[in-house]
């Protein structure tokens, strides 16, 4: 056998096995200490921000709720606050208006205002919150008879008319040509 392979193979072999064990012995374990601190830190930073979405979660869901009920508290301070006075009524109109007759509305009439009736529109607030598509809707269900009618001032009159605003109704309703 040929000594002179022999000796530089068997050099080589323990020059690996011993690098391999100094190695080992020197830093081997070093690393994953490291490693074991640095996920053992991001699972306590982790846990950490789970904590505190939940904490916003809550704190949100709070805040919608107080928000829908001060919403609700001004919606009934609005509809109360705004009173009907049938003295002031009759003084611009000179006749006796009731509250939330919607023949008041230059346009419609006792049989339009029916048509109202029966689609849950029995209020100047309401009408006055309809679209111009949902009038022309409750025209429609009518008939032919009155397809004729223009509801594009409709729910501003009765908007008018909600507020109280009875000189500027009037005004309004003089320059109009019946409701049109």
């Amino acid at each position: 056998m040929d000594w002179c392979i022999l000796i530089p193979l068997l050099v080589g072999a323990v020059c690996a096995l011993l690098g391999y064990l100094l190695g080992k012995l020197i830093g081997g374990d070093r690393n994953h200490d490291d490693c074991d601190d640095k996920i053992a830190k991001l699972e306590s930073d982790l846990a950490a921000c789970r904590k505190a979405r939940l904490g916003l979660e809550s704190d949100l869901k709070s805040a919608k709720s107080a928000s829908t009920n001060v919403a609700s508290s001004f919606a009934a301070a609005g509809a109360a606050a705004i009173a009907f006075d049938s003295g002031a009524a009759k003084a611009v109109f000179g006749k006796t208006i009731k509250e939330d007759d919607l023949t008041v509305v230059e346009g419609i009439g006792p049989k339009i205002k029916e048509l109202f009736h029966n689609h849950d529109v029995k209020t100047w607030r309401a009408l006055s919150e309809c679209s111009l598509d949902k009038c022309q809707s409750v025209l429609d269900s009518g008939g032919e008879r009155y397809k004729v009618h223009k509801p594009g001032t409709w729910p501003e009159q009765a908007k008018l008319a909600y507020e109280g605003r009875w000189e500027a109704l009037l005004k309004w309703q003089d320059q109009l040509d019946g409701g049109k």
